[in-house]
């Protein structure tokens, strides 16, 4: 519109008003139906997004209890140099026996706090791996369903522009499949 309130409308002008104030019922169910699987996609897309951070984390949390399993080992390995130390030191003469003898026990019973230890952690950090995998699986269900529903919202657009009943079922239909995704997702399986 300029300024001294004269408007000339454009060739196009009437028939888009037509069409947004018209009263197509099949273009305004598709739309309704895309603003819909838009939701229901940006929602499986959340999911989606949680699960591979989880995946992520529960990655990094074995990483972590490896790197600690790592370190109770080595400390489990400097405490069988002592006690082999102590057992050679028996040998050589002169030395008081009582003493060596009291330090070998002294690091067999700490190198067992140590196994148990070090064995518990290699068990968090595969347990950690199991919930990362598990979580992963997940994710990769939640981007299926994300995907089929992506797909469902362009055949649905494709609809809107062709006017084809079929394709509009083939959008209903690959939303579905994006459901039962979500499902499977929700599930775990």
């Amino acid at each position: 519109m300029s300024e001294s309130g004269f408007h000339v409308h454009g060739p196009h002008d009437h028939e888009l008003e037509h069409a947004a104030h018209g009263n197509d019922d099949f273009a305004s169910r598709i739309a309704v139906m895309t603003a819909i699987m838009a939701t229901v996609g940006a929602l499986f897309g959340y999911q989606g997004g949680a699960t591979q951070n989880d995946a992520g984390m529960f990655k990094n949390d074995s990483a972590i209890r490896k790197t600690e399993a790592s370190d109770q080992w080595n400390y489990y390995q400097s405490k069988s140099n002592k006690q082999n130390l102590a057992e050679l030191a028996l040998t050589l003469p002169g030395v008081n026996p009582d003493k060596y003898k009291a330090d070998i026990e002294r690091y067999k019973t700490e190198k067992e706090d140590i196994k148990k230890k070090a064995e518990a952690l290699e068990a968090e950090a595969t347990e950690f791996e199991h919930k990362s995998e598990a979580a992963l699986h997940q994710h990769h269900r939640w981007a299926q369903a994300m995907t089929a529903v992506q797909i469902a919202i362009s055949l649905a657009a494709i609809t809107l522009l062709t006017k084809k009943k079929w394709l509009q079922y083939g959008s209903y239909g690959v939303a579905g499949l994006g459901v039962v995704l979500a499902v499977l997702a929700w599930l775990h399986i």
